[in-house]
């Protein structure tokens, strides 16, 4: 009698527990499973090397300083040299040579003085499209990532192979080429036919990084690109000022992030778990949620970070690093340190 009785209330449990896997399946949301992931460190940096001393001193620090921290993997997001210094190709060379000097793999994504502002006559007045080519088959030639540790990643479809994507322990990362100064809308020479074409593929690759999150039951996801694109109308580093509920630019320069920046509030409300927008370009470090939704609510589960830059006041300062700690197992899943390289320090105290 009592076997009778147990047999179909288990019969119940399982099929109550197979309706909610199939519930939770067509909602979409990422279900990551606790308990089974390793904890990691990430190295994050961009907007260096600007000068000769932070070229032949600051970066060999900075590097000196990451090779320490056993880092999983480092990602520099973008610009490789100032706006006002040539685009020769051995500043590119040179560059990639520092990125294999890291022991674990370096991962890169183009800034804007890599390529959109080469054509301004101090640096070299180049054609932008050409300097890009270029760039890509020096840096992303191959589909894995540089530094001394291999790390294959999935890439996007040529010619937008600088576009990348990997999962590290329930994390899900990506890189997107997009890029200050308007993103190729401004400056010397504007294409705005290029622009439309890399936004297209940018937003087809960042829905591609959050469906693979959803594939992967990814804890969090984190999007490298290179320019800070404005939030809000408060921003005084150099950001585009937009209103924060329709994501629209409000200073009258050219738009070039509108399209994306909207894609990315729907794919990060929707996916629920933590998401980081790791940025440089306008050279302030700072962690912070600025991104609202439609209704003007606090999108909580997005981070902005953005890494150390160059200072202008000093031709060795901020040339930093940003150590993230993951743990896929834990609630925020990322925190953020920020790295003062003891060799790189300006700022010392009297006495």
């Amino acid at each position: 009698m009592r076997r009778s009785l147990v047999i179909p209330l288990l019969a119940a449990v399982l099929a109550a527990a197979a309706t909610a896997g199939v519930g939770v399946a067509s909602d979409q949301r990422p279900a990551h499973r606790g308990g089974d992931a390793d904890t990691y460190s990430v190295g994050l940096w961009a907007d260096v090397p600007y000068s000769d001393v932070q070229k032949t001193t600051g970066v060999p620090n900075l590097v000196a300083d990451m090779n320490q921290s056993r880092l999983a993997f480092s990602v520099h997001a973008g610009d490789l040299k100032s706006g006002g210094s040539t685009c020769d190709d051995s500043v590119y060379y040179d560059f990639k040579a520092s990125l294999n000097t890291l022991r674990a793999p370096a991962v890169f994504t183009p800034g804007d003085n890599d390529w959109t502002d080469c054509d301004r006559p101090a640096a070299g007045s180049y054609n932008s499209a050409e300097r890009l080519a270029f760039e890509r088959k020096v840096f992303f030639d191959t589909p894995f990532a540089l530094g001394q540790r291999k790390l294959r990643q999935q890439v996007q479809e040529k010619p937008y192979v600088e576009n990348r994507r990997w999962t590290r322990d329930g994390v899900t990362y990506a890189t997107l080429n997009v890029q200050g100064s308007c993103d190729n809308l401004c400056d010397v020479a504007p294409d705005p036919a290029e622009h439309a074409a890399r936004t297209t593929a940018n937003i087809t690759w960042l829905k591609a990084a959050f469906a693979e999150a959803y594939r992967q039951r990814s804890a969090a996801v984190m999007i490298v690109w290179q320019a800070n694109p404005g939030f809000d109308a408060s921003d005084p580093t150099r950001a585009p000022l937009r209103d924060p509920r329709t994501l629209a630019q409000t200073d009258g320069q050219p738009d070039g992030f509108q399209d994306l920046l909207l894609v990315l509030r729907e794919q990060t409300v929707a996916y629920k778990r933590p998401v980081a927008l790791v940025h440089g370009d306008s050279h302030y470090f700072r962690i912070d949620k600025p991104l609202l939704d439609s209704q003007g609510r606090r999108v909580e589960n997005f981070t902005r970070v953005e890494t150390f830059g160059d200072n202008a006041q000093n031709g060795n300062n901020d040339v930093n690093w940003v150590k993230v700690d993951v743990d896929p197992d834990s609630r925020e899943v990322f925190s953020f340190q920020p790295q003062i390289v003891p060799g790189n320090r300006t700022a010392v105290p009297a006495g």
